[in-house]
């Protein structure tokens, strides 16, 4: 299996290299020169089988020949054995044809936890010889960051650099990864947005002298193999609901969601993908309208989705082009010049094949936190309500019918404040986390400029 640049202008590389890989030395996110097909008969098993053991199949498909099936078994059941159940990503049956895939069960609490688990496992192998340790760097709107610094706390191979949007996210996604003393792990608290964050990361792996000096490393979701995982809990949610199965995602960047349209086309029975949004509806308004324009971000109870610029709708642009290279350049090009880009009717209706979306207002999503409690028992956190409420509207609109999974991104306890709000009950931490606001918190603050960061990592480098 070959990854490609939707640019168009770099070179491919295998399976090793995209574990490693952030952006394309054009600027571009890597792609599968083709998508590769999970049979009939193997999609089928998937519902007896093990989460550990779904991941191995789906990966070796993403791999090739690169690494053996039992490899990735060995690194599935070491990613997964810190999860607190072990089906992993349980469905629950929400009564009617509405089922919520449940993605907080691992050691962060977040469904980052489910990829970058594997992906620390990846990186290990992918570095096995190498005399040259590599450099993370990342930006979080909340929960890549503390997913990250859990899985690759400790690493001789990987250190990782992660900055956070200062003051944007909840405590709690906050001290998950500030509490973890490692020396190879560095928290920047950023004076600015997510998407200051996200820009700055760009910025810094096309900085010479930072490539020079290092080996750069990307775990976001414009990490392919990230979403190469994620893909993994679509099969298995597909593989316990019966028939084609629509699913609405709580979205930011867009790479959850995408991991879905991915599961797709290598043969998951997905029928429709909501894309649930908060008061930031560039997406919603992109698959509606056809014009994606970003206007300023605004803070939400739903922190891990108030961005502007979501990183992986260049891969749905290079989808909806025929793959062509030059065309998506040349929108990117329009969009990073304009500040906006306009779809042509064929792009949008290619969208809109596979995708519908819908937004929730801050009050919607604190009613439909009250409403789940009532009728379930079930505390939800606002990730998780933004996307019930997105599916209750694409239900009302008849954009999805049939069987639906909502996915649950988060646990309740990582929003304890707009939980409790919301529904008068204060959501509990699992023990491990009963001291968490007891324990020291290690960062550096910093302005949302790439000078500053670029500085703070040649400086704290291990590996400089």
């Amino acid at each position: 299996m070959r990854y490609i640049s939707t640019r168009g202008q770099s070179p491919g590389i295998g399976f090793r290299d995209a574990a490693l890989a952030g952006l394309a030395p054009d600027g571009g996110l890597y792609m599968p020169e083709t998508w590769p097909m999970i049979a009939a008969a193997d999609r089928a098993a998937f519902a007896g089988a093990v989460f550990p053991e779904v991941a191995a199949g789906i990966l070796s498909a993403f791999a090739g020949a690169e690494i053996s099936r039992s490899d990735l078994l060995a690194m599935a059941k070491r990613a997964y054995g810190a999860f607190d159940t072990p089906e992993v990503a349980p469905v629950v049956d929400l009564g009617g044809d509405d089922y919520l895939l449940e993605l907080f069960h691992g050691p962060t609490l977040a469904f980052k936890d489910v990829a970058m688990r594997m992906l620390a496992q990846l990186y290990d192998w992918a570095l096995e010889g190498s005399a040259r340790g590599k450099t993370i760097i990342g930006a979080t709107s909340g929960d890549t960051g503390g997913a990250a610094i859990h899985a690759f706390a400790g690493s001789t191979k990987a250190e990782v650099f992660m900055l956070h949007p200062q003051g944007r996210i909840s405590d709690v996604q906050r001290r998950m990864m500030t509490t973890v003393k490692a020396k190879n792990i560095v928290n920047i608290a950023v004076e600015g947005t997510f998407d200051d964050c996200q820009s700055i990361v760009k910025t810094l792996f096309a900085d010479p002298l930072l490539t020079s000096a290092h080996d750069l490393g990307g775990v976001n979701s414009i990490n392919f193999v990230r979403l190469a995982v994620q893909t993994v809990y679509y099969f298995t949610a597909c593989a316990r609901v019966e028939g084609p199965v629509s699913f609405v995602v709580p979205t930011g960047n867009f790479g959850d969601v995408f991991a879905g349209y991915a599961a797709k086309k290598m043969g998951a029975k997905v029928a429709r993908l909501g894309v649930a949004v908060n008061s930031n509806d560039i997406m919603r308004r992109a698959i509606v309208s056809g014009v994606y324009e970003p206007s300023s971000a605004q803070a939400t109870s739903s922190p891990s989705m108030d961005i502007q610029i979501a990183s992986n709708f260049e891969r749905l642009l290079y989808e909806a082009v025929g793959r062509d290279a030059d065309a998506l350049r040349a929108l990117m090009g329009g969009f990073e010049k304009e500040g906006r880009m306009v779809l042509s009717e064929g792009g949008r209706r290619f969208i809109e094949a596979d995708f519908c979306a819908a937004s929730a207002s801050e009050d919607e999503v604190a009613a439909k936190i009250r409403g789940v409690l009532a009728s379930t028992g079930m505390l939800i956190d606002p990730h998780t309500a933004v996307g019930l409420a997105g599916l209750e509207k694409l239900r009302a609109s008849g954009e999805i019918t049939g069987p639906a999974i909502s996915l649950a991104t988060a646990h309740p306890a990582k929003f304890p404040g707009a939980v409790k709000a919301a529904s008068g009950k204060h959501p509990e931490l699992p023990m491990r986390y009963a001291d968490l606001f007891a324990r020291e918190e290690q960062m550096i603050s910093a302005p949302a400029k790439a000078s500053a960061i670029r500085t703070i990592i040649l400086n704290h480098s291990l590996f400089g």
